[in-house]
């Protein structure tokens, strides 16, 4: 009752799976089941609770990623996830200017170490499944051994990236706190901050 009385000012929208794989490993239902909770479960959520938001004049905060607006190889299924939630961060934020509502794109570089939304054994089970998933065609044409070795490298990339997630808390708060938020913030090394102006 006090919610639909005074409304709702502030929603995270946090939820999120990561993924790998090239294209042709990589099913249409990886696809969807990623767009279902990095895209999808946004949206869900955002239009269940919009009203609410509206009538606060509050604002909305989605964890989005770098690999939202830079696509890179072996994350497709990621990539796709995130940049079509980019697009509906950068559309409702203009929809809902008019009504005062901030809507904002936290966008994290790579912080898997700290996060584990990555792990060495579930990579290796993925990848089982994506190998015998495969057809027999395109493990001909890639090779174990390619394969092989993507995989190696992915499960080194679990352990990579930042240790300390109080960078992506820090945006997060004055996401929700500051009187006029950015419409999106980059926690990140500066390599990747710069890499992320040339796309």
């Amino acid at each position: 009752r006090v919610l639909r009385r005074a409304g709702l000012w502030g929603l995270v929208n946090n939820a999120g799976i990561a993924s790998f794989g090239d294209v042709e490993f990589t099913s249409v239902e990886k696809y969807q089941s990623v767009a279902d909770v990095n895209l999808w479960g946004t949206l869900r959520v955002t239009k269940a609770f919009l009203p609410l938001i509206r009538r606060a004049r509050g604002r909305i905060v989605n964890m989005s990623s770098m690999l939202g607006r830079m696509a890179r190889p072996m994350r497709s299924s990621y990539c796709v996830s995130k940049f079509g939630l980019e697009a509906f961060n950068d559309c409702l934020r203009q929809e809902m200017y008019r009504w005062g509502v901030s809507v904002v794109a936290i966008e994290p570089s790579n912080f898997i170490a700290a996060t584990g939304i990555l792990t060495p054994e579930g990579i290796e089970a993925e990848a089982e499944r994506m190998w015998h998933g495969a057809s027999e065609v395109v493990r001909a044409d890639y090779g174990e051994a390619d394969f092989q070795e993507k995989l190696s490298r992915m499960k080194g990339f679990a352990h990579s990236g930042l240790r300390d997630i109080s960078p992506v808390l820090d945006a997060l708060m004055e996401a929700l706190a500051a009187r006029r938020p950015c419409s999106r913030y980059t926690p990140m090394e500066a390599s990747w901050w710069l890499r992320l102006q040339a796309t």
